[in-house]
């Protein structure tokens, strides 16, 4: 309660004091979906340059939440601090896949839509024959993907057929990967990851044109 106290006081102390420098944080390493200019211009309540913006105009709950409406940020955290600057801490969003549709988009970390960002191309999976209504079907599977340093490494582009079956395209190799539902993930991809590495010691891998997950516990090729 005295804390609480305390910041009330001084907050009302420092409420005609101008801001003299914003300070914005990206937190952890990522690519430029949102850049610094673009936050600044977020913040600005007027007219006026961000660093002499007043405090009194500034109601940080707001600003928060304004930020956290941005398409491209996932959240953030501003606060002033006890030398008159305004910090800024900002978490964007993260896609792992790029549906190629009408206006195509990313799909993100959770699972929800992101738009395409005009500063940065992610280089994530292409996914095709997937609309807006079915990426919560797609999504365990890019999910799977995206945490799985194998896949990561390998695939490319994921399609969708009618059936509603999943076919994965390799960076390196042409054969393409039906996997069927998304569906029993961990043992489809530990079964092709055995296949995989017996097929490189044998160095016959060149020699398959698909190879179908879709069976269970069964890894079944087709030759060219």
């Amino acid at each position: 309660m005295l804390i609480v106290l305390l910041y009330a006081f001084t907050t009302a102390r420092n409420h005609e004091r101008k801001i003299e420098e914003i300070k914005v944080e990206f937190i952890e390493e990522q690519s430029p979906y949102v850049n610094e200019t673009m936050v600044n211009k977020l913040l600005i309540q007027n007219q006026n340059r961000a660093t002499s913006v007043g405090k009194e105009i500034l109601a940080l709950n707001k600003v928060e939440k304004q930020l956290d409406q941005h398409e491209m940020i996932q959240n953030s955290d501003v606060y002033l601090s006890v030398d008159g600057k305004l910090k800024v801490s900002i978490r964007q969003r993260t896609p792992i896949a790029r549906v190629d549709a009408v206006t195509p988009f990313y799909v993100d970390t959770k699972g929800e839509i992101m738009p395409l960002s005009n500063n940065y191309s992610a280089h994530v999976p292409l996914v095709y024959n997937v609309s807006e209504r079915e990426v919560s079907e797609i999504f365990p599977l890019l999910k799977e993907i995206r945490e799985d340093e194998f896949l990561k490494r390998h695939v490319v582009s994921v399609y969708r057929n009618r059936q509603g079956n999943y076919e994965l395209g390799f960076r390196v190799y042409a054969f393409k990967v039906n996997f069927g539902k998304a569906e029993n993930l961990k043992s489809k991809v530990s079964n092709f990851k055995a296949f995989y590495k017996k097929a490189i010691k044998d160095k016959n891998l060149k020699e398959y044109r698909t190879i179908s997950l879709q069976f269970r516990n069964q890894v079944v090729c087709t030759k060219k």
